[in-house]
């Protein structure tokens, strides 16, 4: 399972808030309810914890999502960001 944070693909962040993909890859201010519908859209196994918090931001409950994934992290948050902006478009 790999943990995804809604952190990883906000392009409003810099890669030392948290950003993992090129903001191009990104969308703005991504919440766990979008990452659970992408997710979904893509039958991909999961398991969604809302009540997480990112470390870096240990004050906010963002919630992750941890899935299943064959491939790298970096392949996966990209997936599921694209994904994102599919939907929101």
């Amino acid at each position: 399972m790999i943990a995804i944070w809604p952190q990883y693909m906000n392009k409003n962040l810099t890669l030392n808030e948290g950003r993992k993909i090129a903001k191009d890859d990104c969308v703005s201010d991504p919440t766990i309810n979008d990452i659970e519908r992408a997710v979904k859209r893509l039958n991909l196994p999961h398991s969604i914890q809302k009540e997480n918090a990112y470390p870096g931001k240990w004050y906010e409950k963002s919630g992750r999502a941890l899935v299943e994934w064959e491939g790298t992290k970096l392949e996966l948050i990209r997936t599921i960001s694209l994904e994102i902006k599919k939907m929101r478009n």
